[in-house]
């Protein structure tokens, strides 16, 4: 048992935030609001690291009525800037940052990292009803009782024709921003994930 408490302290160690002055200069927030975040952080994650499980599990949480698992991969993915398999204190608080105070120009960034699965900087139909889907499972039945089946399917159609501005069959980061921009309804929808953090 001792030697597992060693490991853990070493890990621990490891992955202790490179100084919140740093963060502070990088991030929206004020010391005492990263403080605050890392004490929470660190409470549901002794490690100092999230993996996609303990993730999904937290987000399972929040949305008892549906299957969040899905949407909750394809956030970690967002939230994992290496890509590494793991969200450390910093790439939690960098995400927080841009979703909860950064620019429309940089909220709508992110949310397009979001929607670009495979990350090759284009959002193409099918991973866009990807996520739409996914969002559809989190919220669960009783946000959406009258939805029928194919509800997701007419949503992207509607959202990429919109999008896709030179209809090529893919959406870039300016097409997705300009259209958001100019769409207050397209806007409302991606803002669903403010509600969801």
């Amino acid at each position: 048992s001792d030697k597992i408490e060693d490991e853990l302290e070493m890990t621990t160690v490891c992955h202790r935030p490179e100084g919140l002055e740093q963060l502070e200069a990088q991030t929206n927030f004020t010391k005492r609001e990263l403080q605050v975040l890392y004490r929470g952080f660190k409470n549901e994650c002794p490690s100092g690291v999230v993996n996609e499980e303990t993730f999904k599990q937290i987000y399972a949480q929040f949305f008892p009525h549906g299957d969040a698992s899905m949407y909750a991969h394809y956030l970690f993915n967002a939230f994992d800037a290496a890509q590494n398999g793991s969200v450390k204190f910093e790439d939690f608080v960098m995400a927080l940052s841009i979703l909860l105070r950064g620019t429309v120009h940089e909220k709508l960034r992110w949310t397009f990292n979001l929607y670009d699965i495979n990350k090759d900087g284009y959002i193409n139909k099918e991973e866009m009803m990807d996520i739409v889907k996914a969002i559809y499972d989190m919220m669960g039945k009783y946000t959406y009782p009258v939805l029928k089946e194919d509800a997701p399917r007419q949503h992207v159609e509607v959202f990429f024709q919109k999008m896709d501005k030179n209809k090529d069959g893919v959406v870039t980061l300016d097409e997705f921003i300009e259209s958001c921009q100019e769409d207050d309804n397209i806007m409302r929808s991606l803002q669903l994930f403010e509600n969801v953090m």
